[in-house]
């Protein structure tokens, strides 16, 4: 089995200077916890919900929400992101995948193709998913 079997291949990414703002819009429609980040089609970052979390104020959308709040939806992704990325290829076997998440204190990892552009992501989520469904599997 291989990451290929298991990731995600409907991709939702960002440019480096897009911002907070369009970033909080993607999570808050798509219910994802990633975002890769893409510079002409080259993967060069990620973006998590804890970065945007770690950086808004939790006055956002709330009576309290003040012009400083909201500024702070205008700050571009490329400060924030994680550009030092953990990613595999395709063909790398599950049990690999497990050990660099598990190695590298990762919650996801891109896959990308011989030009690192990315084809696909699987979560720490996808890899609990598939361990249980396998687990249910064998005890039936």
């Amino acid at each position: 089995m291989s990451i290929a079997d298991y990731m995600s291949t409907k991709l939702i990414t960002l440019s480096m200077d897009d911002d907070l703002g369009k970033a909080k819009a993607i999570f808050d429609q798509h219910q994802i916890h990633h975002i890769l980040v893409t510079d002409n089609k080259e993967l060069v970052g990620i973006f998590t919900d804890r970065d945007l979390y770690k950086h808004l104020s939790p006055a956002i959308g709330t009576y309290k929400e003040t012009h400083k709040d909201t500024a702070y939806l205008q700050k571009k992704i490329h400060l924030i992101m994680t550009r030092d990325l953990i990613t595999c290829a395709a063909n790398l076997p599950l049990n690999e995948a497990v050990v660099l998440f598990y190695d590298n204190h990762i919650s996801c990892l891109p896959v990308v193709d011989s030009h690192y552009r990315p084809v696909g992501i699987i979560t720490w989520r996808d890899i609990i998913k598939i361990l249980a469904l396998q687990h249910k599997k064998r005890s039936e």
